[in-house]
């Protein structure tokens, strides 16, 4: 590798497998992977087979975006397989789910 080539100023990378981890709920647990100067932030979220959330996941104070990396995410209403993308505009909201367990990669552009 040529040291005269060096990554941009800004440029940042993380390890999902290194992040911390935090139990958000019984079997639902968050991996942070970055935050942005205004709140952006990205994640991953591990849910484990059978395990659902609480509660309404509303949207605020911006749109949630997510990618099923592995397993299948219900929303409440409907089943996405691995490979899935979902925008869910600001103000919106689900009940996020899983049946048989699903990681996925979530992020926040307005916080």
């Amino acid at each position: 590798m040529n040291p005269e080539i060096l990554a941009q100023e800004g440029y940042t990378s993380a390890s999902a497998e290194e992040a911390p981890v935090r139990e958000l709920f019984p079997g639902i647990r968050r991996r942070p992977l970055w935050t942005g100067p205004g709140g952006a932030h990205a994640q991953v979220l591990e849910m484990d087979p059978g395990t659902s959330w609480p509660h309404r996941d509303v949207h605020e104070p911006g749109p949630e975006e997510v990618y099923v990396l592995e397993g299948t995410f219900n929303d409440g209403a409907r089943d996405y397989p691995a490979g899935t993308f979902l925008h869910a505009p600001a103000g919106s909201w689900h009940v996020p789910a899983t049946e048989t367990g699903c990681t996925l990669f979530v992020f926040y552009p307005e916080g």
